[in-house]
Protein backbone atom coordinates (compact mmCIF):
# COMPACT_ATOMS: atom_id res chain seq x y z
CA UNK A 1 0.00 0.00 0.00
CA UNK A 2 3.14 2.39 0.60
CA UNK A 3 4.16 2.10 -2.51
CA UNK A 4 0.73 2.57 -4.17
CA UNK A 5 0.85 6.11 -2.26
CA UNK A 6 4.27 6.68 -3.41
CA UNK A 7 3.07 6.27 -7.23
CA UNK A 8 -0.10 8.22 -6.83
CA UNK A 9 1.53 11.02 -5.33
CA UNK A 10 4.03 11.23 -8.07
CA UNK A 11 1.08 10.84 -10.72
CA UNK A 12 -0.72 13.61 -9.06
CA UNK A 13 2.50 15.60 -8.93
CA UNK A 14 2.91 15.09 -12.99
CA UNK A 15 -0.42 15.52 -13.55
CA UNK A 16 -0.53 18.95 -12.22
CA UNK A 17 2.41 20.22 -13.44
CA UNK A 18 1.72 19.34 -16.90
CA UNK A 19 -1.50 20.82 -16.78
CA UNK A 20 0.24 24.35 -15.44
CA UNK A 21 3.02 24.56 -17.95
CA UNK A 22 0.10 23.71 -20.73
CA UNK A 23 -1.90 26.57 -19.22
CA UNK A 24 0.61 28.70 -18.93
CA UNK A 25 1.98 28.23 -22.34
CA UNK A 26 -1.49 28.02 -23.60
CA UNK A 27 -1.08 30.78 -26.36
CA UNK A 28 1.32 28.52 -28.23
CA UNK A 29 0.42 24.84 -27.10
CA UNK A 30 -3.42 25.42 -27.38
CA UNK A 31 -3.21 25.66 -31.08
CA UNK A 32 -1.42 22.19 -31.09
CA UNK A 33 -4.36 19.96 -29.53
CA UNK A 34 -7.00 22.05 -31.46
CA UNK A 35 -8.24 24.27 -28.57
CA UNK A 36 -9.04 27.66 -29.67
CA UNK A 37 -10.20 28.76 -25.64
CA UNK A 38 -10.17 27.40 -22.37
CA UNK A 39 -13.59 26.33 -21.61
CA UNK A 40 -15.07 26.07 -18.34
CA UNK A 41 -16.14 22.36 -19.01
CA UNK A 42 -12.38 22.23 -19.60
CA UNK A 43 -11.14 23.41 -16.69
CA UNK A 44 -13.81 21.60 -14.64
CA UNK A 45 -12.85 18.10 -16.20
CA UNK A 46 -8.86 18.82 -15.38
CA UNK A 47 -9.87 19.86 -12.16
CA UNK A 48 -11.74 16.86 -10.86
CA UNK A 49 -10.10 14.47 -12.31
CA UNK A 50 -7.03 15.86 -10.48
CA UNK A 51 -9.26 16.07 -7.01
CA UNK A 52 -10.66 12.47 -7.97
CA UNK A 53 -6.39 11.41 -8.02
CA UNK A 54 -5.89 13.57 -4.98
CA UNK A 55 -8.45 11.88 -3.47
CA UNK A 56 -7.34 8.32 -3.98
CA UNK A 57 -3.84 9.30 -2.86
CA UNK A 58 -5.02 10.58 0.48
CA UNK A 59 -6.95 7.20 1.31
CA UNK A 60 -4.17 5.29 0.26
CA UNK A 61 -1.88 7.05 2.69
CA UNK A 62 -4.87 6.77 5.34
CA UNK A 63 -4.72 3.03 4.76
CA UNK A 64 -0.91 3.15 4.69
CA UNK A 65 -0.68 5.04 8.19
CA UNK A 66 -3.11 2.71 9.88
CA UNK A 67 -1.55 -0.05 8.61
CA UNK A 68 1.65 1.08 10.62
CA UNK A 69 0.27 1.98 13.72
CA UNK A 70 -1.59 -1.31 13.95
CA UNK A 71 1.54 -3.10 13.50
CA UNK A 72 3.70 -0.36 15.75
CA UNK A 73 0.97 -1.53 18.58
CA UNK A 74 1.52 -5.37 18.27
CA UNK A 75 4.82 -4.77 18.45
CA UNK A 76 4.31 -2.85 21.46
CA UNK A 77 2.26 -5.63 22.92
CA UNK A 78 4.57 -8.09 22.38
CA UNK A 79 7.68 -6.81 23.66
CA UNK A 80 5.71 -5.96 26.87
CA UNK A 81 4.85 -9.29 27.56
CA UNK A 82 8.48 -10.45 26.86
CA UNK A 83 9.71 -7.53 29.10
CA UNK A 84 7.26 -9.20 31.61
CA UNK A 85 8.57 -12.51 30.67
CA UNK A 86 12.54 -11.31 31.05
CA UNK A 87 10.98 -9.35 34.49
CA UNK A 88 9.99 -12.82 35.79
CA UNK A 89 13.10 -14.94 34.85
CA UNK A 90 15.54 -12.24 36.10
CA UNK A 91 13.32 -12.09 39.37
CA UNK A 92 11.84 -15.52 40.30
CA UNK A 93 9.53 -15.68 43.04
CA UNK A 94 11.26 -16.84 46.47
CA UNK A 95 9.74 -18.33 49.39
CA UNK A 96 12.02 -16.69 51.64
CA UNK A 97 11.23 -15.56 55.15
CA UNK A 98 11.31 -11.68 55.23
CA UNK A 99 12.83 -10.21 58.44
CA UNK A 100 9.69 -8.46 59.72
CA UNK A 101 7.52 -12.29 59.26
CA UNK A 102 10.45 -14.11 61.29
CA UNK A 103 9.86 -14.71 64.58
CA UNK A 104 11.64 -13.32 67.58
CA UNK A 105 14.42 -15.33 68.79
CA UNK A 106 15.30 -12.95 71.59
CA UNK A 107 14.10 -13.56 75.52
CA UNK A 108 12.27 -11.22 77.49
CA UNK A 109 15.35 -9.97 79.41
CA UNK A 110 18.16 -9.84 76.27
CA UNK A 111 19.51 -6.93 74.16
CA UNK A 112 18.21 -6.69 70.70
CA UNK A 113 21.39 -7.03 68.83
CA UNK A 114 20.14 -5.59 65.35
CA UNK A 115 21.88 -2.52 63.92
CA UNK A 116 18.49 -0.26 64.31
CA UNK A 117 19.41 2.12 67.47
CA UNK A 118 16.70 2.15 70.11
CA UNK A 119 14.00 5.46 69.99
CA UNK A 120 15.34 8.05 72.21
CA UNK A 121 12.39 10.43 73.62
CA UNK A 122 13.74 14.29 72.81
CA UNK A 123 11.46 16.49 75.03
CA UNK A 124 12.07 20.49 74.87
Amino acid sequence: MKKLHEILQIVLLVYFGAFLIFFLGFGSLGGMFGMEEITADAMVTVFLIGVVIFLISWGTSSMAMKGLNEQMSKREIEMNSLKAKLYDFEHPKTTQITPAAAPRTTKPGESDQSNIAKRQNITD
